[in-house]
Parts: C-alpha cells; structure tokens; sequence
C-alpha cells in the first residue's frame, strides 16, 4: 500500500503550486523539489505517512504553506474504512493472502458462510482469539492474586495494571460469535479451555469487581494517609503548645485523628494497618491525659496568680499610697506568688510558672520597698511632730542652746522622710518652717 495516496498527493500538489506562484524568484525550482518528494513518497509502499514526514517534503521551500491543507491531506492519507477495505481486499483476490486477509475481517456477513463450509480459513481470527483468552484469564487470576493477598499498596498498583490488560484482551475479543467458532478450532487443534459466554461474562465480572476492590483498597490507603498526617501534626502541636488553649485544640485534633481511624473499612488492608497505628495513638493519648490534667492544674493556677498579680499592678498605680494599701498590695503579689509555687517541677507548665514568679517576686520586693518607707516617714515624721511640740511647751524654761539642739533633731527627723511617700510633702512644710527658726535663732 502506497505511504501517500492519490488523494492525499493531489491536495498537496495543490498547495504547492499555490505557494510557488506567491514566490516569484525561486518558487517554480522550489515547486519541482517539493512534487519530486511527494512522488517519491507516493510511489513508496508500507505504513502511511505521518504528518511530520510530509510536513518536511516542504517545510524548508515553503514555511508559509496551508496547515488546513496539511491536515486534510494527513487525513486523505488513511486506512480506507470498512467499504475500502473490502474494495481493497477485491483487487488483492489473486491471491491467497489477499483471501484470508478479507475472509479473516471481523464482519458476520463475510465469516458466516466461510465457518459453514471452510472453516479452516478462519485459523488467523481462532489463534487471535485464543491469545487473547489466555492472555485475558492469565492477567485475570493475576491480578486477583495480587488484589486479594496484598501486603502494601504497591501489590494493588500492580494489580490495577494486570486488571486493565485483562480488560484490554477481553475487549479483544469477538463476543458476538462465543461459544460457536471456538468449537470449529478446537476440532482441529483439541484445545483444552472452553470459550463460552458465560466464562467471558464472568472473567469481565472479576475484573469489574477487582476494579472496585482496588478503587476501595486505595481510597482507604489514601484516607489512611491523610489521617496519619493529621494525627502527627495534633501530637507537634500539642509538644509546642504555650498557652492552655493552644493544647485544647491540639487535644481535639488528636481525637478526631483517633476517630477518623476507626472509621477506615476494616476488610481493606489499610484498616488492618490502621488498627495498629489505631492502639498506638490511643496509648500515647492515654498517657498524654496525664500530662493533659498536670497541664490544666498548672494553667489554672497560673491563671489564678495572673489575677492576683493584675490586682496588685492595679492597686498599685499612680503613688504615693498609705502604708495599710501597700501592705494590702504586697498580700496580693505574695498570693500570685503563693500560686505559682504550688506547680511542681515535672509539670508541663514548671517553666512557664517559674518566668511568672521570678518577675511576682521582683514586684513583691518593689511593694516591699514602698511599704517600709511609707511606714519609716510616716513615723519620722509623727517624732518630729512630738519633739515641735515639746519644745514650743518649753521654749521659754529652757537655754537657747539646748532648744538650738532641740530643732536640728526635729531638722534631721524631718529630713528622714523619703520622697514618693504619702507624708512627704507635709514634711517639707514643717521642715522649712523648721529651718527657718533655727536661722532665727542662730542669729540671736
């Protein structure tokens, strides 16, 4: 059979003189170099040219040539189709291949009175037949192997491609003369199998049901999967949760993990791998509530001092404050702190408590300062009130020396009272009046 059809040639031919005409310098030269490879090509016999072997005939001479004549010429250059064939396999009678070539054709009308008087003729189409039964029996049994003694989800891979070249050779198969040609060829060949409707219906019943075990056995390898990445991301993120909350959500993850895996099918290989991974997520789950309920106690008492420790900042803003509010104070830190030393030292929640006290104790001994100092003015100045007024009472009895003494002991009283306490600013009247006097007494 020509490479090129007559058909396909005279497309072609066209085009070119079509191009050659557009290109007046070199177009007729470059039109006989393009009609001499087509000719070639045409006058060559085996399988028909593809569209880049006749896409190169011309493609250096004329880059501007039609893609739409291209494609109608590559599809003028086909196999005829089933009138074709026959009108082929007429001229081809001559000879005998030519005759069993047409007879062999998968058409009734041919074989029918073939089979009745000559059936030895049809020994191509029995032999086909026949590899295409073993063939599809042995892919079958196979593939069923492979599908029903799996050990890993590479086994139903290999399964689903034994299944698909199964299918491929049952479809190979002629159906519509089952169970009687066959008996026509094992008459002359005494074969051992029995090529009936019934067997061909049930071999593309198992592969159909294999096709659904496989699609199964996978969806649950792949649910399995995803379950598993689930389930390894709730553990991560429960070891690197900070906050209370944080571990709440990592704890409800873990859980729906431990409840997607019981919902895998049992009867698929990826539930009995599930099953193990299933007992060791709910162990680690069980020894995990331990460390969960030492976490709860911890974070509900570090809760319980960020309460007490927010008081006491709140009590403590915008001093001075009397003595008795900066006692209550420094309670309120010694509560928060009293909290936080109650988390033991294997406790999730040890580190955190232990930033948190470190920085209550630091605040308790600033409200510790405050208190002391509030109390010391407070009493410095209460003596330096009695000794003023024991001294005005006995100014007049007494030597200006010793009242001189007197008023530099009420001065240094005076004096001892800290800044940023309550009684501060009072001091610092009497101490000016104080020293005022002292300046008047000095001179007389």
């Amino acid at each position: 059979m020509a490479r090129l059809t007559d058909r396909a040639f005279e497309i072609l031919r066209a085009e070119v003189d079509k191009c050659a005409a557009a290109d007046s310098l070199a177009g007729d030269v470059y039109r006989r170099m393009v009609i001499k490879r087509l000719e070639k090509l045409r006058s060559q016999n085996g399988t028909f040219a593809s569209i880049e072997e006749i896409r190169d005939t011309f493609k250096d001479q004329f880059p501007n040539f039609s893609e739409q004549a291209l494609k109608a010429a590559v599809k003028a250059n086909r196999p005829p189709g089933l009138f074709g064939k026959i009108i082929f396999a007429g001229s081809l009678l001559g000879s005998a291949a030519g005759i069993i070539w047409l007879i062999n054709l998968p058409f009734p009308m041919i074989r029918w009175p073939v089979a009745k008087t000559m059936p030895i003729l049809l020994l191509p189409s029995f032999m086909s037949m026949d590899h295409n039964y073993r063939q599809a029996i042995a892919l079958v049994e196979q593939s069923d192997q492979l599908v029903n003694k799996a050990t890993a989800v590479a086994d139903f891979d290999l399964g689903e491609i034994k299944a698909k070249q199964a299918q491929k050779h049952l479809d190979a198969l002629p159906v519509w003369f089952l169970g009687y040609y066959p008996k026509r060829y094992c008459s002359f060949f005494s074969c051992s199998w029995q090529f009936t409707l019934d067997e061909f219906q049930a071999a593309r019943k198992n592969v159909g049901r294999m096709e659904a075990q496989i699609f199964q056995q996978k969806n649950a390898f792949t649910q399995l999967n995803q379950v598993e990445q689930t389930l390894n991301a709730a553990k991560q993120q429960y070891q690197q949760a900070k906050t209370a909350a944080d571990r709440q959500k990592a704890t409800v993850n873990w859980q729906s993990a431990i409840d997607q895996l019981n919902q895998i099918p049992a009867e698929t290989l990826a539930g009995e791998t599930a099953k193990k991974t299933l007992k060791a997520a709910e162990r680690d789950f069980q020894a995990m509530g331990g460390v969960a309920t030492g976490s709860v106690q911890a974070d509900n008492l570090i809760e319980a001092a960020k309460e007490f420790a927010l008081s006491a900042a709140v009590a403590a803003k915008k001093p001075p404050h009397p003595a008795a509010q900066w006692e209550q104070i420094a309670q309120l830190w010694q509560e928060a702190i009293n909290r936080l030393k109650l988390i033991s030292v294997d406790n999730p929640g040890y580190l955190d408590a232990q930033t948190k006290l470190a920085q209550y104790q630091k605040d308790l001994g600033i409200t510790q300062i405050r208190l002391e100092a509030e109390k010391d003015s407070a009493k410095a100045l209460q003596e330096a009130k009695s000794l003023l007024a024991n001294l005005q009472n006995n100014v007049n009895s007494q030597n200006p020396g010793y009242s001189l003494s007197q008023l530099q002991q009420i001065i240094n009283q005076l004096e001892s009272v800290k800044p940023g306490t309550t009684v501060y600013p009072e001091s610092q009247k009497w101490l000016q009046s104080a020293r005022k006097k002292q300046q008047e007494w000095q001179k007389n």
